[in-house]
């Protein structure tokens, strides 16, 4: 197959009050159509054989990136509830196997799941949430076998080891107990929509059928999450959407009770709830963009009740907390970089934990009891392996619990990391993430491949990755680019790049491929550009805008019919993404959505290299997206550079399921681009 496939051009009036757009490849759409499924491999096997000269190399790097990994490997034990909790990988395994020790890590190991052994007979298997029972004899745990984010809700005796008889389809994954150990409340997912809409209480060992509906959201633009109290006194169930928050809750003690309103939903109003003595404490941005935090008494939640605890400042994001017996440990944002703020509440002395990198990354990490000094924290950086810390916040003495094992020649002090800063076109700073091997110069002819995100607040943190050795190692520099629409330098920066603003998300990533071209990181010719998801969308807009910046780019699961996904409520969690990109329904958002959207801008030019990669099964970008848009392309494009579109037959979004084959989607994205500087092992 010299050529690849062209689709069929089927035309489709897209009518809208504000226009008709014609989708010539609508017809895409049809997931269990045998001429969509046909034209599907026909582009896997075009992909196959563009890029057989590179076959050797992608399974070379996939047995190179494997061969970092430890296969008999463990994480750091966790105490809760008078058990030691951890999780193991066996050699050979591609699961994790769930374990648990009695009182101590010297008594006999108890098996909760064994990933491995669950996953037989399914191609795609990811286990969700795991919650014990008060009295330590019940899990609940839940399953996804297809992809789809739609988990089964599973419960197996721990004593016996014996199944109950029940399974709850169609939950999000996380169940949460009562204290009477016999009741369980979870939430349940439209099958279509895959929207969190309900909650449900269930009886253990009883038919679902006769479970009980406690609350159900109507409003298409909120979503449910339930989970317990850190103090286990309380069952919170979270109403959120991008930007308001509404939290209802009862006693654990009583799950017969109706649920409880700790503040009613407002506009522009996102607020989180804990529970410690005899208050709630509320993490709120209501008049506080970045967020402040609260208390209340537990009998009276109305906001007149509230007490500010630790002010809003506009320097700083309050991202998270964690509350102690002794202590308040604070997540804060500070100039794109976490910190760690501990606060002792006897009288009020604070530090901030030290880390001494220009770019990293430090987090709270699992931390279930109360009545400890000792804070659990994670810390990774472009060049520190993923750390585990306990931090004794009375001595403040770090012990290392554990780092990363990087198999092979590995050595830290091998690789440089700095923090640059790119202009935006209107006079803002964009931080840069960047990391390379020693003897990287900076002479404008290095291979260079920049990420970034850049939607729904989400901070790309400078993070360690031990495949991302593969290109660091072949010459490579990796920039993450920390553009508008993330939450990186505070809640204002993630406003400046949604809605009306997501221009500055797309041009943000340009004027940063323009600095480190003419910084001499990179040039043209040896600039590649990655994005998923929402940052697929930020891909597609940027091949728009400046296709001439890129040797080549790599799409993975790309959000790029913007219009015509957000008028159609039918498509999974569509309504919900409103307040993130506009209502295309109002003219103001469609006109501006339109200027942008990738699969409507692509037009005669020429594009650089591109390798799009989708699964059949994605729950959060429907798989079509991706297939349109190369088909467009294809029927478009002036160039005859490589344009490859590879759909996982068996995975969704998050592609394939297991440790190591999901190494095969890394392996096959380096590979693409090793192959376009001439590269063959």
């Amino acid at each position: 197959m010299s050529k690849p496939p062209i689709a069929a051009i089927k035309a489709h009036a897209l009518v809208s009050p504000f226009g008709t757009r014609t989708d010539n490849y609508y017809w895409l759409n049809e997931r269990e159509s045998p001429e969509v499924l046909d034209y599907l491999k026909a582009e896997n096997a075009y992909f196959d054989q563009q890029m057989a000269p590179a076959k050797g190399l992608e399974e070379r790097l996939f047995q190179e990136m494997k061969g970092r990994i430890r296969e008999q490997d463990e994480s750091v034990p966790f105490r809760d509830n008078g058990y030691y909790y951890y999780v193991r990988f066996v050699e050979g395994g591609e699961y994790p196997v769930y374990c648990r020790k009695p009182g101590s890590l010297e008594a006999t190991e108890e098996v909760l799941l064994d990933g491995n052994a669950l996953s037989q007979n399914h191609e795609y298997y990811h286990i969700g949430g795991l919650e014990v029972s008060d009295d330590n004899r019940t899990l609940a745990y839940s399953e996804d076998t297809v992809s789809r984010r739609l988990y089964t809700l599973r419960f197996r005796n721990l004593e016996t080891g014996q199944l109950y008889p029940e399974a709850i389809a169609n939950t999000s994954g996380s169940a949460v107990w009562a204290t009477d150990n016999q009741t369980v409340f979870y939430t349940r997912k439209d099958p279509d929509t895959l929207l969190d809409y309900q909650l449900w209480r269930h009886r253990l060992g009883t038919d679902p059928a006769l479970d009980e509906l406690v609350y159900e959201e109507i409003d298409t633009a909120f979503y449910l999450h339930v989970h317990r109290s850190k103090s286990r006194e309380y069952v919170f169930l979270s109403i959120g959407s991008t930007m308001s928050a509404e939290v209802r809750y009862l006693r654990s003690d009583a799950p017969q009770a109706g649920l409880q309103v700790f503040l009613a939903r407002e506009d522009d109003h996102l607020y989180e709830v804990e529970h410690f003595g005899p208050d709630f404490y509320v993490l709120s941005n209501d008049a506080a963009p970045n967020f402040q935090l609260l208390k209340t008494p537990a009998t009276a939640t109305a906001k007149a009740n509230w007490q500010v605890v630790v002010a809003h400042r506009e320097e700083v994001f309050l991202e998270n907390m964690e509350l102690f017996r002794e202590y308040l440990v604070l997540g804060e944002r500070q100039e794109g970089l976490l910190r760690l703020r501990v606060i002792r509440w006897a009288d009020g002395q604070e530090h901030y934990l030290a880390f001494g990198e220009p770019t990293y990354t430090a987090a709270i990490s699992i931390n279930p009891e109360f009545d400890t000094p000792v804070l659990r924290y994670g810390y990774s950086s472009l060049t520190t392996p993923t750390s585990t810390f306990d931090y004794d916040m009375d001595t403040r003495a770090k012990t290392l619990l554990k780092e990363q094992t990087v198999l092979g020649s590995f050595r830290k002090d091998d690789y440089v990391t700095e923090r640059q800063y790119a202009p935006a076109a209107d006079g803002t700073l964009i931080p840069l993430s960047i990391v390379y091997r020693k003897g990287f110069e900076r002479n404008g002819k290095a291979p260079l491949l920049q990420y970034a995100y850049g939607s729904y607040g989400l901070s790309m943190d400078a993070t360690f990755s031990a495949s991302r050795l593969s290109l660091l190692d072949r010459g490579f520099a990796y920039v993450i680019c920390h553009i508008r629409g993330g939450q990186e330098l505070g809640r204002q920066w993630y406003e400046g790049g949604k809605k009306l603003r997501k221009m500055n998300t797309f041009t943000d990533f340009t004027d940063c491929s323009q600095f480190l071209i003419a910084e001499k990181y990179t040039s043209a010719d040896t600039l590649f550009a990655m994005g998923g998801s929402a940052g697929g969308l930020l891909m597609g807009a940027v091949l728009n805008l400046h296709p001439e910046l890129y040797k080549g780019v790599v799409a993975a699961v790309p959000f790029v019919d913007v219009v015509t996904t957000m008028l159609d409520e039918s498509i999974p969690l569509t309504t919900g993404e409103y307040d993130e990109w506009g209502n295309p329904n109002q003219q103001q958002f469609y006109d501006y959505m339109l200027s942008y959207s990738p699969y409507d801008n692509v037009r005669a030019q020429a594009y650089p290299n591109l390798l799009v990669t989708t699964g059949l099964h994605d729950s959060q970008v429907q798989y079509f997206e991706p297939a349109k848009w190369v088909a467009k392309l294809r029927a478009n494009k002036t160039d005859r550079n490589l344009l490859l579109l590879h759909t996982d037959l068996s995975a969704g979004h998050g592609g394939a399921s297991g440790r190591f084959q999901s190494l095969r989607d890394t392996a096959r994205h380096y590979a693409f681009m090793l192959l376009l500087l001439g590269a063959r092992q």
